[in-house]
């Protein structure tokens, strides 16, 4: 088989793509319009021009509040994570909450645990009084301003630069396994003056505050997520979720809020998607399959790390190393839930300041730039056309518009067969390496049968890309 590499004038492009510069250059700044699940392929968003909008990227703990230590008491340099990750053409971050008041990583089985202080939080800090951990206690009836006014800022500056963010309203993973967490909550009846005592059963653990238990507590949720709804609602970037990692006990909670959102934004200008994420520790991935969200996370079960299931369009599935891992994940995964219908986040250590645990820029970057490589061609192609077809292909990974175009990623050789038996017709053959960026012409493929290709790459996993030409 004949390949015929790019000319010099890509070779350069290439490299600029690389660097950076030239996704920079070329990335769309634009939204049009809030997101909503596609009825055409309802594995993708899409927006008021009927394109897919794959979603792809990276999110770390501290995008929104600080996290702050005494040996680094820098706050988060927010306006330069958004040029980061537009150099890495990704569009998509999970804008991190923080109920707690500090976080202590023992509880995250780091080698060396720090204990960073949490700021800002939703309510005000008014006293009178001191909380217990010597500051004013909080006010649940009255909202921070700073808190907000961040929050709007930082949506809009995602939105100005083309990147989509979920903005988390709930944590649940800090309450269940930080050490001293409830003690560190705002509902802990020593940290506030409105009498809220989150913990009704007396475990010190305070976890029924994420379930239907106390209508009180509810409603001071409820106030809260109108609250966040009528200050960012005007951005067309906006996607929810409830809440990360909470409790299996928490799934009728998160159904209400869920609901609640899709309600109230109803009868308001614009309407986002919801989502729910895996619940940890024990929660099943049905019971996201069954919730009333528009986009879900998964846990391992059913092969999400090593060989996801095809996405089946019943939900749009954001597939979140998060809830795979942790840290970790590795560029194959990446393509892997790409070509199975799926849009892959990656849960980001970015400068190690928060958890430093597995903090490798080499297995980092790999995955990080492989994300952007994804949206490249995702872009390329008319992806609601595009549906997870395994069965095309010897490597069981292809992505298809049956006739039109195909996307093949060859994790395990680098050979494959591609069956072309119901499509007559002349193709295009290009290959992609996802560990240089290089892009390779081939020959012309002949369908109406089932056509063997050779990647001229060296080892396994090269993504393969058919055309049809007309």
């Amino acid at each position: 088989m004949k390949h015929n590499r790019i000319p010099f004038i890509m070779v350069v492009i290439l490299a600029l793509f690389l660097s950076g510069t030239l996704l920079t250059c070329v990335q769309t700044t634009e939204t049009n319009g809030p997101l909503r699940v596609s009825d055409k392929n309802p594995r993708y968003f899409t927006d008021n021009y009927n394109k897919a909008i794959y979603l792809t990227g990276s999110h770390t703990w501290n995008n929104l509040v600080d996290m702050t230590t005494e040996d680094s008491p820098e706050k988060f340099d927010y306006p330069e994570y958004i040029r980061w990750m537009k150099s890495l053409n990704h569009n998509f971050m999970r804008l991190w909450a923080w109920e707690l008041l500090n976080w202590d990583t023992q509880g995250n089985r780091e080698s060396e645990p720090k204990k960073h202080t949490v700021a800002p939080h939703p309510w005000l800090r008014t006293g009178p009084g001191l909380a217990l951990d010597g500051k004013l206690k909080f006010n649940l009836d009255q909202f921070d301003p700073e808190y907000f006014t961040r929050l709007e800022e930082r949506v809009k500056m995602a939105q100005d630069s083309g990147i989509y963010v979920s903005i988390m309203l709930f944590e649940g993973w800090g309450l269940q396994f930080s050490p001293g967490a409830f003690e560190n909550h705002p509902f802990h009846q020593e940290n506030n003056i409105n009498g809220i005592n989150g913990d009704a059963n007396g475990d010190s653990s305070g976890v029924e505050i994420h379930t239907l238990g106390d209508e009180e507590i509810l409603s001071i949720q409820e106030i809260y997520v109108r609250y966040v709804i009528d200050r960012v609602n005007k951005f067309d970037n906006v996607l929810y979720e409830i809440s990360n990692e909470n409790h299996p006990p928490s799934t009728p909670w998160q159904y209400h809020m869920i609901n609640f959102i899709k309600n109230y934004e109803k009868e308001l200008p614009k309407q986002h998607p919801v989502g729910m994420t895996f619940q940890y520790r024990g929660g099943s991935n049905q019971a996201l399959f069954d919730s009333p969200a528009d986009w879900i996370s998964p846990n391992p079960e059913g092969g999400y790390r090593d060989n996801p299931p095809a996405a089946n369009g019943s939900k749009v599935i954001l597939t979140d190393t998060d809830h795979l891992w942790g840290i970790g994940g590795n560029q194959s995964w990446v393509w892997k839930s790409f070509l199975r219908g799926m849009n892959p986040l990656f849960m980001d250590p970015y400068d190690c300041m928060v958890l430093a645990n597995s903090c490798n820029p080499v297995w980092m970057d790999s995955v990080r730039v492989s994300l952007g490589y994804t949206r490249m061609l995702a872009d390329r192609m008319d992806l609601l056309s595009m549906l997870p077809l395994p069965e095309l292909a010897s490597s069981m990974y292809c992505l298809a518009n049956r006739g039109s175009e195909y996307l093949v990623y060859l994790p395990d050789s680098d050979e494959v067969e591609v069956n072309l038996e119901d499509t007559p017709g002349s193709f295009q053959a290009e290959w992609f390496n996802p560990n240089t960026g290089e892009f390779t012409e081939s020959d012309i493929i002949e369908g109406g049968d089932k056509v063997s290709l050779t990647s001229p790459y060296e080892g396994a996993g090269a993504v393969l890309y058919l055309k049809r030409e007309y």
